[in-house]
């Protein structure tokens, strides 16, 4: 007789165990949604707008540890982030399979097991957390904050009208705080702001695409749709946007660390188109569920925010003193 030890080895169970597992990994990498990743390059904002002066030539050597501090930082929300998404999918699993896209999604559809899925978003998230405080004190704060906050969206405010879009701008928030902890630097008060209005912005058409694509099963496939209607998301939007854009004029023209000649002033028309291009891709094309896809998909969106990346950082490297 055989060992059971040569069988596996020498023989098929080997085999199967390796394919298995290698599947599982698969799902798994799919579920951390690494396409919403880019929400974390907000993380970026204190490094190009606080510590601006920093990018002389002059300066290089003290401007790279900034860099990889800040770096650090983008990966350790993105582990966190996808902790999250972990657990809101096994949350989430039941209404997941009641709309026509996200019932492909792994634990949804049952290719990624449940307890798979909570031992990994608890192995990434306490790694991501410990290692934030390791990183610096103040970071490890953000990340265990910005942690309980979406664990609470998750368990219960997530199905709250108006609230839940509050929590989704708190959360973008969140990670412009852990770019400034990062560098131990302060940001502008208004940078927060304007974070927040804007993640607002986007969570309200995100919350009027899923209405209008989930018709009658809408409030079977999230809670809080149900408190809401297409008309009072577009005329909440209608308050937000503007304000919004009136944050951001200023931010542009009035935040202490930028350039005294009002030089970052001539960014505000890439805010302006960027967020006339967003609202009509939601009201539109219907394209809102998903806006963190927009970024890469939407030729125009990304070439807007690439064009006000490259121009913020020009105004900041050729005019602050």
């Amino acid at each position: 007789m055989v060992p059971a030890y040569h069988r596996w080895v020498n023989g098929g169970e080997r085999s199967a165990w390796l394919c298995d597992a290698a599947g599982t990994a698969r799902v798994l990498a799919v579920s951390l949604r690494p396409r919403q990743w880019t929400k974390n390059l907000i993380i970026f904002f204190a490094l190009l707008f606080t510590v601006g002066e920093a990018w002389s030539p002059a300066n290089v050597g003290e401007a790279a540890p900034l860099v990889i501090d800040s770096v650090l930082a983008f990966l350790l929300f993105c582990a966190l982030s996808s902790a999250v998404y972990l657990l809101n999918d096994v949350a989430d699993t039941g209404r997941d399979r009641a709309h026509p896209a996200k019932r492909n999604r792994p634990i949804a559809s049952g290719a990624l097991p449940r307890p798979v899925a909570l031992m990994a978003a608890g192995t990434l998230g306490g790694a991501a957390i410990a290692l934030s405080f390791l990183l610096e004190t103040n970071l490890g704060w953000a990340a265990l904050g910005y942690a309980a906050l979406m664990a609470a969206y998750s368990a219960a405010l997530k199905h709250v009208a108006l609230l839940d879009v509050f929590v989704i701008a708190a959360g973008f928030v969140a990670r412009a705080v852990a770019g400034a902890a990062v560098l131990g630097v302060p940001i502008s008060p208004w940078l927060y702001i304007c974070t927040g209005l804007g993640a607002l912005v986007i969570g309200l058409g995100k919350r009027r695409s899923e209405l209008t694509s989930a018709g009658g099963d809408a409030a079977r496939q999230r809670d809080s749709l149900s408190g809401y209607s297409v008309r009072l998301i577009d005329q909440l939007t209608y308050l937000v946007a503007p304000g919004t854009l009136a944050a951001y004029i200023l931010y542009a023209l009035t935040a202490e660390n930028l350039p005294d000649n009002f030089a970052m002033g001539i960014t505000v028309p890439f805010v302006v188109y960027g967020l006339m291009r967003y609202l009509y891709l939601v009201n539109v094309r219907g394209l809102g569920e998903s806006p963190e896809e927009l970024l890469v998909s939407d030729g125009h969106l990304a070439a807007t925010v690439v064009l006000w990346l490259v121009t913020s950082s020009l105004v900041l490297a050729l005019f602050r003193a």
